[in-house]
């Protein structure tokens, strides 16, 4: 009897035990499937859109497509250009990637969740910073506009120091195309904040752009510097946007295709600042606006087309005894208000 009692225990034991393996193996089951999942998803590649065979790969990627993400929010007339296929198979290979990515609606919440990888870079300036909500914002376009000596390509080149403070391994780019960029005032900002002068230029790749063409390509090919030589890219500078399109579109008749141009500059740029969460500061000429009979003239180039384009919008302007005045036009989330400072040789102070 306790010989049968025993076995038949042992059954019982068996029994619950083959149970709770079957219960905990069905969890398991399903992360691992959801890990299998998330690295398919994190491998998809050029080659595994439909269609795409590696001569078409190899083109997108010399035409800056560097992954599934960059066909998604490409556009398919620019798409078939860049890959020479039809516009119904760039539009399929657009809404695959689309799909495969989920890139549908999300909650407010998502969004404020996203919003928290969003830094701030600071200009030494306390009420300047004070304006910007706490500094220049990643993920965005800042544009700052003035007559010269108003101190659009001081910020530049502060910014690209200052985003070293933050974040030693960050690196900056710089797009001139008025021959503005001055590696000797860089040492002075470095010095200002106590960094090692070299390494913080080693970290600011420059290139310099002889025409609006040239200075369009540079933007398209900052996605791939950032991909292939793994650059922690926390701030491009553009010094100065319009300059260029100025020179080359003139007159009237030439107003169309300069602003189609701009756009599309404009729209890379923003692109690249959402992609890879990093702040894209843009200066840009001024004019006076003719029709302006009371108050201040001044008015930046490039229309509506660079105000709608940019997140932040900053006026500078000479103050007294030597001081700026930064005013703040346009902002998302921030009111409209002016800040004081001084440009000194290490950086931005207060008044």
């Amino acid at each position: 009897m306790d010989a049968e009692a025993i076995s038949r225990d042992d059954s019982l034991l068996v029994g619950i035990s083959e149970e709770s393996v079957i219960v905990k193996e069905e969890p398991e089951k399903k992360s691992r499937k959801k890990m299998k999942n998330e690295e398919k998803e994190k491998e998809l590649t050029l080659y595994d859109l439909p269609g795409v065979g590696a001569a078409t790969a190899e083109r997108l990627k010399e035409a800056g497509y560097d992954g599934v993400m960059s066909i998604a929010v490409s556009s398919p007339g620019k798409l078939a250009e860049d890959a020479g296929v039809s516009d119904a198979v760039a539009r399929k290979l657009i809404q695959f990637a689309r799909d495969s990515l989920k890139m549908g609606f999300i909650s407010g919440v998502e969004v404020l969740e996203k919003r928290a990888r969003v830094q701030k870079i600071s200009t030494g300036s306390k009420s300047f910073d004070a304006l910007l909500g706490g500094g220049f914002e990643t993920g965005s376009i800042v544009e700052c506009f003035g007559e010269f000596g108003s101190g659009k390509t001081q910020i530049g080149h502060l910014l690209a120091v200052n985003c070293q403070k933050m974040d030693p391994t960050a690196h900056a780019i710089y797009i001139d195309t008025e021959n503005t960029f001055r590696p000797e005032r860089i040492k002075q900002f470095a010095d200002g904040l106590g960094l090692e002068t070299d390494k913080v230029l080693k970290n600011i790749k420059v290139a310099k752009a002889y025409n609006s063409d040239h200075q369009m390509l540079l933007a398209e090919k900052i996605s791939e510097m950032i991909n292939e030589d793994k650059l922690n890219v926390k701030v491009i500078i553009v010094d100065s946007l319009t300059a260029h399109f100025r020179a080359e579109f003139i007159g009237r008749g030439t107003l169309a295709d300069r602003q189609q141009k701009i756009n599309r500059h404009m729209h890379t740029l923003l692109k690249l600042a959402d992609m890879h969460n990093l702040c894209v500061y843009v200066t840009n000429q001024v004019q006076s606006d003719p029709a302006q009979f009371f108050g201040d003239p001044t008015k930046a180039v490039g229309g509506h087309i660079v105000a709608h384009a940019s997140t932040f919008r900053i006026y500078l302007r000479k103050g007294k005894k030597g001081s700026r005045v930064a005013k703040l036009i346009d902002a998302p989330n921030l009111p409209d208000g002016e800040a004081n400072f001084m440009v000194e040789t290490s950086g931005l102070k207060d008044v």
